[in-house]
């Protein structure tokens, strides 16, 4: 029961914190229909920030979240009107092409500026402990990582859903010539759909750097797993990238508790499958 528990507890987070840094993707590939491979850089950079931050400019682990994700934003909005803006509508492998160069650019500056080597965010003392339950204790870091999750999802679904900037969001993607012609700011709306999208990114990589280290390679390492998230989930599916985190989170937790000799091969297995019967994703946008 210990090791039921135990295994649920860690995929519940680790899904949670997939699904803080997978639905910025899927906001991009979904609504704004670009295939970003640099995604995960930009959760790199936010990490890169935040360790920064901490060891070297002494922020508590607020103040570094808070720098990671306002420094990657400032960082993202030249890349984003100089480069992204060129492939709005562009075919899909020259989005391929062009983020995948995006990526390799910038582990190559993360590198040089910040040092080839892995990055620590130290953590707070009220998140180095843990809760207490009765039957047994949970660690309170995975507590906040699922917190995070759960007011992440919310405020997305609240803001694509019950706002006027979501009306105007679906409204560029559906058409954008008339979105544009009824006096919708297209350019400004996918701006600060790529700026949110950024920042999630950012504070995932942070909340979950206990669980996806931040390394010199982490861009390309997780590169595929945020695009599977995306794939199983359904691309712009808030609900569908949270159920796809929760089960791929669950199968591979369990993989690597109890049979950690195959590494990730259920997890992938589990993604064929889920994709065989869903070839949309669990609740994909229809073209």
């Amino acid at each position: 029961m210990q090791t039921v528990l135990s295994i649920a507890v860690d995929a519940l987070a680790y899904g949670m914190v997939l699904f803080v840094i997978s639905i910025g993707l899927s906001v991009t590939m979904g609504l704004m229909r670009v295939v970003n491979l640099a995604h995960g850089a930009f959760a790199m950079i936010g990490g890169y920030i935040a360790s920064y931050a901490a060891h070297d400019l002494g922020l508590g682990y607020g103040a570094a979240v808070l720098l990671a994700v306002v420094g990657t934003v400032i960082i993202s909005i030249p890349i984003e009107r100089l480069l992204y803006r060129r492939i709005y509508g562009a075919p899909e492998l020259t989005q391929v092409l062009m983020t995948i160069g995006i990526t390799f650019c910038i582990i190559g500056i993360a590198n040089y500026v910040f040092g080839p080597t892995l990055k620590t965010i130290p953590l707070p003392g009220s998140l180095q402990g843990s809760v207490d339950l009765g039957f047994r204790t949970i660690g309170t870091h995975r507590i906040f990582a699922i917190v995070c999750g759960l007011i992440v999802a919310l405020a997305l679904w609240y803001t694509i859903e019950k706002t006027s900037f979501g009306v105007k969001l679906r409204a560029s993607v559906d058409n954008a010539a008339m979105a544009a012609a009824l006096g919708v700011r297209t350019e400004v709306v996918y701006a600060v759909s790529f700026a949110v999208a950024v920042g999630l990114a950012a504070f995932g990589g942070v909340v979950g750097a206990e669980l996806l280290p931040v390394e010199p390679y982490y861009a390309l390492r997780y590169m595929v797993t945020f695009l599977v998230v995306v794939s199983v989930g359904g691309a712009g599916s808030i609900s569908g990238a949270l159920l796809a985190c929760l089960i791929l989170g669950c199968i591979d937790t369990t993989g690597r508790y109890l049979m950690p000799e195959y590494g990730e091969f259920f997890f992938y297995l589990a993604v064929i499958a889920i994709v065989c019967v869903f070839p949309r994703g669990f609740a994909g946008r229809m073209k």
